[in-house]
């Protein structure tokens, strides 16, 4: 790690249900799930009351209604998510300029100098963490620690409205009994085959050189070796650049592709409106579907020129559906829109050396002419 570099990760708590409750006295201790109802709708959030019955984000909303009854199901309001989220954007600039956002919700922070002048960074989280609610009404948890890795097991460490400080004296004896599954990286599937080899703690993998790690794990096997032992080198980034920026939408029910047209239109408009706010424009536009079966087909195509307006990014992405075979005549559960391959406005586009290199990409010389609006075959949204 960076000698005496200070790292807060700031978590807001239940960040969406959390605001729900705020914005409207009569949820308030109550179980919320925000979710839209339905079939394929999914769970953005959930208060900690829902949390109790086991509802957790990313879950089924079925399945949420399922284990709580009793749930109160709030529609997802990003407009007013979004102004809670800058709100505690601007309490962390006064502070330091040194921030990187993760979402709308969390945030990682350099406060190895700080703009107020507080002693400590306990004392900046400590300050952030009483504005939030003072001003905002909300809660968050932080964490503190020499790098970004540790602060965030930190911030998780005493939720919801918690602190937690871990010093650089402290780091090993924090991290030796900790299950493996907290490393970022490490999920389910990996968790058990470093169990089966005996390795369920952090100090389990302590044990172990890099190069049998490295050997059993690849390259992860080297970031394992260095996350055991506390080793972080990554930089907090301010103004990270978005590498993809992309909109999806789940149906009620099964549909053919060529229902599709109205759908990409309005996921095109909001890819449009998200991508105003990136300096660099995108020159991959991609369309995403998942089939009735939950097999994903992804079709992209790069352009010499980008996207100039939102009709022209949906009429693209409604022309790369020429690239899927609907020979068995599938029916589509999810479409998804998407901008991405950010570069500056006078930067040459770097194109694939080799047929191979981008699988999804067609020749941009033939393609590109086919996907503008107007040309032959291609079909007008409406």
């Amino acid at each position: 790690m960076v000698a005496g570099r200070k790292i807060v990760h700031v978590d807001m708590d239940a960040f969406y249900a959390s605001v729900e409750q705020r914005d409207d006295p009569a949820l308030r201790g109550r179980p919320v799930v925000v979710a839209w109802r339905g079939r394929r709708s999914v769970v953005c959030a959930a208060s900690y009351e829902a949390r109790k019955f086991g509802v957790r984000s990313a879950m089924a909303a079925l399945t949420a209604e399922r284990m709580c009854p009793h749930a109160i199901f709030v529609p997802p309001d990003f407009t007013r998510y979004r102004a809670a989220s800058q709100a505690a954007r601007r309490i962390f600039e006064e502070h330091t300029d040194l921030i990187e956002p993760l979402s709308l919700d969390e945030a990682y922070l350099d406060v190895t100098e700080n703009k107020t002048g507080l002693a400590t960074a306990t004392r900046v989280a400590k300050a952030i963490r009483e504005k939030i609610r003072q001003e905002l009404n909300l809660t968050a948890s932080a964490g503190v620690a020499p790098n970004k890795f540790l602060a965030k097991i930190a911030s998780d460490w005493r939720k919801p409205d918690g602190l937690f400080v871990i010093q650089p004296d402290e780091v090993e004896a924090f991290l030796e009994p900790l299950p493996v599954g907290r490393i970022p990286g490490v999920g389910k599937v990996m968790e058990t085959r470093l169990r089966q080899l005996g390795l369920a703690t952090v100090g389990d993998l302590r044990r172990l050189g890099p190069g049998e790690l490295e050997e059993r794990f690849g390259k992860y096997g080297a970031r394992l070796y260095e996350l055991s032992r506390g080793i972080d080198h990554n930089p907090v980034v301010a103004g990270r650049i978005s590498k993809q920026i992309s909109k999806e939408d789940t149906f009620e029910r099964d549909v053919p592709l060529e229902e599709l047209g109205e759908v990409i239109r309005e996921l095109a408009e909001k890819v449009w409106k998200a991508s105003k706010g990136n300096e660099r424009i995108g020159r991959t536009v991609v369309l995403k579907l998942k089939t009735s079966e939950f097999a994903n087909l992804t079709r992209s195509l790069t352009l010499s020129q980008p996207p100039s307006s939102s009709e022209e990014l949906a009429a693209i992405a409604w022309g790369l559906r020429e690239r899927v075979d609907v020979s068995a005549r599938p029916l589509f559960r999810l479409a998804g829109v998407g901008l991405s391959n950010f570069r500056d406005e006078d930067e040459e586009p770097q194109f694939p050396l080799f047929p191979g290199q981008a699988a999804e990409d067609e020749d941009v010389s033939s393609q590109v002419s086919e996907a503008r609006p107007g040309a032959p075959g291609f079909a007008t949204l409406r």
